[in-house]
């Protein structure tokens, strides 16, 4: 099942004053940023984070998970509970690098 547009819409309103907040869909799901940074990777309808240090004191009761086949594990964000989800955002935003640019490709 992938995942819908209205839950994408509702994902990015629980956490709308983290930061500046977009999703791109991928692979036939998606992935949400937060200042241009990617945090949350949704797929069928649900959200899942890195398993990254700076997290793992918050998400100690958190359910594990992979996106997809191929995926690392991954925490399942509890996104209905947008305060502590914002937390989480937060934490996240502040250790994600940005993306590296892509080189053009030559013609």
């Amino acid at each position: 099942m992938a995942t819908t547009l209205d839950y994408i819409e509702y994902v990015c309103e629980q956490i709308s004053d983290v930061g500046e907040i977009r999703y791109r869909k991928m692979f036939g799901e998606y992935m949400v940023y937060v200042n241009n940074k990617p945090v949350i990777t949704v797929c069928d309808n649900t959200c899942f984070v890195k398993l990254l240090d700076a997290i793992a004191p918050m998400m100690t009761e958190a359910e594990k998970g992979y996106p997809y086949d191929g995926a690392k594990e991954c925490y399942i964000l509890d996104i209905d509970d947008a305060d502590f989800a914002k937390g989480v955002i937060r934490e996240l935003e502040k250790v994600t690098p940005l993306p590296k640019p892509r080189k053009k490709k030559s013609q």
